[in-house]
Parts: C-alpha cells; structure tokens; sequence
C-alpha cells in the first residue's frame, strides 16, 4: 500500500553501501523504521533529506507487519541547518529527539505529540528563539500529552486556587511536587508527600504562564535566563520521576556541558 505522511527524522544508521535505516516520528502512524535506498549517494535526491531533526513529507510502500518500512520518496519541510548552524539550537534539539526516541511506542498514532513535536522544531529553527525557554515549554507540553500534566492552577493536595490562596496568605514560595504532580500549599504538602521542590510564587506563576501560552507567543513571557534554567531542570526532573524508563540523564550532562 503506498501511504504518504508527515515525520520528523529521530535518527539515521548507515545500512550496507549506500542505504540509510531511519527512526522516523509520523503524524499517521507514530513511531516507525524505514530503509531509504541509495541515500547516501550523493547523485541521490533523497541523500539530504534523512538527518536527524530534520522535518520531511514521505512517501512509503507501507506493508502491516513488515519492520522496517521502504521510503519511495520525499521531500524537506524543515530543517536545522536554516536560516544558520547553531550550537545551542543543536543541542536542544537533541534532547528534544532523544526524548521522543525514548518515551513512544512504535506504531501508535499520536496526533497531539506530533503537532507538538513538529510545532516546536518550526519554532526552535527560528531566527532570534529562546532555545532554553522553548525547551522548558516543550517539556511542560510534552508530558502532558502523555497524560502526566501537573496541576498548576489549584493545590494538588486540597484543590484550592493558588492565586487567591497566595494573595491571601502571603506567601513568597510554593512547593511543585514530583508525584502527584503539581503545585502545593505549604501548609497542604506534609512530610509524607515524597519527592517535592520549593519554588519561588513569580516562578510558580511562570510555569503556569507557559502552560497557558500556544508555542507561537511565548515570547510574551518574561523571564530571566537564571529563572528559564530552574524551569527546565524542574520539569527534566518531573519527566524523570513519570517517565520511569527513560535512559540516564548522561547525555544531558554531556549537552549542558556544551552549552
């Protein structure tokens, strides 16, 4: 059956002389493997179009219960390497494509993390993006999609409203805590709550600022980059704690390092 759909490249082996098996994202069929023939033949038209973060529209000869899917054409949507090369945007990327490799099933259509996927990488390959920023929005999105969104708005412990609750106490600080997750009173999160982080409120109030804003205004947010690097490091926490089978966070460090 010849199928076409959208996908985004999470990465490329070299098989035999010049083919290439690909890990692929689809927007109709999640995550799926595809031989490319001849693509590493530079005279190949498709010889640039297999890298990783690269955004494609495909055409397949797809067959059920077949393993690795044959690629019959394509063409390039979007990629890293416009409007310029850039370390920083590279390596969000990386972490962005990593997390996807690992925390998605083969061959189960998720149409919201697609759009959110293929949404951010139009984004991150922007001229003049907050690349930090961007990752720290994508986390929050991102594990959310897969059905771990923390309660922002109301104590996850007693369902009060934040906003009124810290208006009317006065408080400076709130707990975001790991399991359930969420955003805490400090008078509602006991010592027997597990895994929790205290947080300023303005740092509160941004996580929930950018869980309300679409990808295409986040620029409206303010932050300073020492608070846009708490955020991120929160919500990789957050994803660590509810996506149990992720890899070790080796290679985050290594990226950081770069950064």
């Amino acid at each position: 059956m010849i199928v076409k759909t959208r996908a985004v490249i999470l990465r490329e082996t070299r098989y035999r002389d010049q083919s290439k098996i690909c890990l692929l994202y689809t927007r109709e069929f999640g995550k799926m493997s595809v031989i490319v023939k001849g693509a590493r033949n530079p005279k190949n038209r498709l010889s640039s179009l297999f890298s990783p973060g690269n955004v494609v529209d495909i055409v397949l000869y797809k067959r059920d219960g077949r393993e690795i899917q044959l690629v019959s054409d394509g063409n390039l949507v979007l990629n890293p390497m416009v409007p310029a090369s850039d370390l920083e945007r590279f390596a969000i990327l990386y972490r962005i494509i990593d997390l996807v490799k690992q925390t998605t099933d083969g061959d189960e259509k998720n149409l919201p993390l697609f759009t959110l996927l293929a949404g951010t990488l139009e984004q991150l390959y922007r001229p003049d993006t907050n690349f930090r920023k961007l990752y720290a929005w994508f986390l929050l999105r991102f594990v959310s999609v897969l059905g771990y969104q923390p309660s922002l708005k109301r104590c996850v412990f007693s369902g009060e409203e934040l906003v009124p609750a810290v208006s009317a106490m006065k408080l400076r600080e709130l707990y975001f805590v790991m399991n359930p997750g969420g955003l805490a009173l400090p008078a509602a999160s006991g010592a027997g709550f597990g895994r929790k982080r205290l947080i300023t409120v303005p740092l509160a109030m941004q996580l929930g600022a950018m869980a309300a804003t679409p990808v295409s205004a986040l620029d409206s947010i303010h932050a300073d980059a020492a608070d846009i690097e708490m955020l991120c490091d929160l919500l990789q926490e957050y994803c660590g704690v509810h996506l149990g089978h992720v890899r070790s966070r080796k290679s985050m460090v290594i990226v950081s390092q770069i950064l």
